[in-house]
């Protein structure tokens, strides 16, 4: 297994996902993937985004299998997913699914698997969670798990924070009326992603792709 630490942090998954395989020296056909559709669970609603998104990793020749952290333990994590050489953690809730990452002892596993050449990919929460810190990301829908979080210390993957879906029709409210409230202070990295771009964490160095450009 290549040894690099590597990782990609989209908006839209299903957007960039063949691009991101063209980055994999020798391709990926024969990598054990996972679908982690955890931070699905706190949604309402139509979740049809969710099976774009699986989708469209394995049209692009990622291969998955879905999986969810709640309720798991370290051991199983290890059981279940000690082997995987992709591991993919998709949209949703990001307060739920770093909660139910400490909980499941998820945020040190991803850790391990990374440093040893595991390549993992997020999806809207799923790259927002990697950040530091993520209480910049706080809108209405995430009180309900602020309390039992106790604090907004995120994974630590990378030392800035993914903000998804930055143009978008859907978010604009969400962002206007809350989140940027949260996010203008001094401080804080951020990088702001479309649905068409991604980006690219090799070792310590980082780049912001658009696969439009391209």
């Amino acid at each position: 297994m290549n040894m690099k630490k590597r990782m990609f942090f989209a908006s839209s998954i299903d957007r960039v996902a063949s691009h991101i395989v063209g980055k994999i020296e020798g391709g990926v056909d024969g990598l054990k993937s996972v679908f982690i559709n955890t931070a699905a669970e706190a949604e309402e609603g139509d979740k049809s985004w969710m099976e774009i998104d699986r989708t469209g990793l394995n049209e692009a020749g990622i291969k998955t299998f879905d999986y969810t952290i709640t309720g798991k333990t370290k051991s199983d994590l290890e059981r279940d997913l000690g082997d995987c050489e992709w591991i993919h953690v998709n949209g949703g809730n990001a307060f739920y699914l770093l909660l139910q990452m400490r909980k499941s002892g998820f945020d040190q596993f991803i850790k391990r698997q990374i440093n040893k050449g595991v390549i993992y990919s997020g999806s809207s929460a799923g790259s927002i969670v990697a950040a530091p810190d993520i209480e910049i990301t706080k809108c209405i829908e995430s009180k309900d798990f602020e309390k039992e979080l106790g604090s907004f210390e995120g994974l630590g993957l990378v030392d800035f924070i993914t903000l998804p879906h930055w143009g978008g029709d859907d978010f604009r409210e969400l962002y206007l009326n809350q989140k940027i409230k949260s996010a203008y202070r001094k401080g804080n990295k951020i990088i702001l992603l479309n649905d068409d771009q991604y980006v690219e964490v090799v070792d310590g160095n980082y780049k912001i792709v658009d696969v439009t450009k391209d």
